[in-house]
């Protein structure tokens, strides 16, 4: 090695250009922007998506579904990648993984293809998204200014899903809806550019890769979600139908019997021996599957029966951020006083209320009476409750395990969002399919000429009558959400037994605790 090459790089991993802070930290913070961005920026292009594309209703989950599956199935691997191979490498990996799919994404033709990029999408984001937090800690030193570094992270995780929202519908409006995934492209590649100048490389640390029991893990959800929508479709007799539950039990039963001999397994199982880190779990598996159900849902409701264009729809779900976000911050300044219980208590509650008065969601329902009044409701609940959820999965665990513990409530949120949207939506194509028979008696007998031509070349009832048969759905499929919230209230309730004093030595953590992608 020569001198120049030397001074060019002082050390092995080294950034080429070191003493810039602040763009490593912008780096870091715009491929988490991205990733958790890329979770809501396309449910408000689903309607364009689903015209465009030609895809059924039930099967139009799959475009949310893809995502949160592989990147919440395999984020504990990324992050065991990281540690093992070097984080700036896997970051940059994630990176260049992610930024291809988005490309891809946007260049589909038909159905498949779009969700073959969207799974691949979730690979990369669940490689790097890990990898972008752990290199919080290898770029800036302890104390204050990793600390600010952690609160910029927060900020953009809690953030990004209303700046989702927002540009979901300025770009499916203005250009079209592929740009929701060529956006990531141009932001990509500048990542992957400024990456190996500004960011160190990390020591690694030797370890196995729990390969199979990613694998496992993932495929056994992937197919048990598959045969919830499948049922939707065709009905629970169905072969395919059967065919997946069968599968996804082999192949589940297969992953907790390899976890349980690994020697590094992928998900510690002794994380479930205590009853407050299990009870959380359930808690955010239950109000994820609630979550993820009600956006997807009401999104087609406020574009498909309020006739909102889509930058109206991005704008609409805006008030539910804030009272998320106010939630979260009054929980983080209270916790220490009251403790954690009465936030998950409090927090559920308001969920449920919330849920429930979607309930009676029809297409003579407003903004303000049927979407803006339980959507307060229910962000408010979710608010009080991702901060305590997340100190709680990582109270009495040492420092070693803090990260195994806290992803795998991360992975638990996005794995839980694709579960109960798959179950949700199977309650709303078999009660969309049962109106749209009344519907449809009904526009034969009333429809004009013009509307039964039309309905006889596409197959598609025209509004009112399709309002009532979408409305009826989405008013149904909450009923299933509302017994999620209740589990969730029902665990927080009799399960966890938190006190005060259990969470004083997390105190200093809470500026980073925020949902994940979600």
């Amino acid at each position: 090695m020569t001198t120049s090459q030397l001074i060019q790089d002082p050390k092995p991993g080294a950034a080429r250009r070191e003493g810039r802070p602040g763009i490593a930290l912008t780096v870091i913070a715009a491929c988490q922007l991205m990733v958790v961005l890329d979770a809501t920026i396309v449910n408000i292009a689903l309607p364009h998506i689903q015209d465009a594309l030609k895809f059924s209703t039930t099967d139009l989950t799959w475009v949310v579904s893809a995502y949160t599956l592989t990147f919440g199935g395999l984020l504990l691997l990324g992050g065991r990648a990281g540690d093992i191979l070097g984080r700036r490498r896997v970051f940059l990996t994630g990176i260049l993984v992610f930024t291809l799919a988005s490309l891809l994404g946007g260049l589909a033709q038909e159905p498949w293809q779009l969700l073959a990029a969207r799974a691949l999408q979730g690979v990369g984001g669940a490689i790097a998204s890990p990898t972008s937090l752990a290199l919080i800690t290898t770029t800036f030193p302890e104390g204050p200014e990793r600390n600010r570094a952690f609160g910029v992270f927060a900020a953009v995780s809690a953030g990004g899903g209303a700046i989702g929202l927002l540009a979901g519908g300025m770009l499916t409006e203005w250009l079209d809806w592929r740009w929701v995934l060529f956006v990531n492209v141009p932001i990509g590649v500048l990542i992957a550019v400024l990456t190996p100048m500004y960011i160190n490389e990390s020591e690694r640390h030797p370890g196995r890769f729990d390969i199979s029991g990613a694998l496992t893990s993932t495929v056994g959800m992937a197919s048990l979600v598959y045969g919830f929508i499948r049922a939707a479709e065709e009905g629970w007799s169905d072969s395919l139908t059967l065919g997946s539950f069968g599968v996804a039990v082999v192949l589940l039963l297969a992953f907790g019997l390899i976890e349980s001999r690994a020697r590094e397994p992928i998900t510690p199982l002794k994380m479930f021996a205590d009853r407050n880190r299990s009870g959380t779990y359930v808690i955010m598996l239950s109000l994820a599957a609630a979550m993820f159900g009600m956006f997807f849902f009401i999104v087609l409701f406020v574009q498909n029966v309020l006739g909102y264009t889509p930058i109206e729809a991005g704008l609409a779900f805006l008030p539910v951020t804030v009272a998320i976000v106010t939630g979260a911050g009054l929980s983080q300044r209270l916790l220490p006083v009251l403790g954690p219980k009465p936030f998950m208590l409090g927090g559920s509650t308001l969920v449920v209320l919330g849920l429930g008065w979607q309930t009676f969601i029809s297409p003579d329902s407003s903004y303000l009476s049927g979407v803006l009044g339980p959507m307060l409701l229910f962000g408010f609940g979710m608010g009080l409750n991702f901060v305590t959820l997340t100190l709680t999965a990582v109270s009495g665990v040492g420092q070693h395990e803090a990260g195994a513990a806290s992803g795998l409530l991360n992975a638990t949120q996005q794995v839980g969002g694709s579960l109960g949207l798959s179950i949700l939506t199977t309650v709303f194509g078999t009660a969309s399919r049962d109106e749209a028979k009344p519907q449809l008696q009904d526009f034969m007998a009333n429809g004009s000429a013009e509307q039964k031509a039309a309905f006889a070349k596409s197959g598609q009832l025209p509004p009112p009558w399709s309002h009532e048969v979408l409305a009826h759905g989405i008013s149904t499929a909450f009923i299933p959400a509302v017994a999620m919230a209740v589990l969730a209230l029902v665990t927080a309730a009799l399960v966890i037994r938190v006190r005060k004093s259990d969470l004083e030595a997390l105190a200093g953590t809470t500026g980073t605790a925020g949902p994940s992608g979600g």
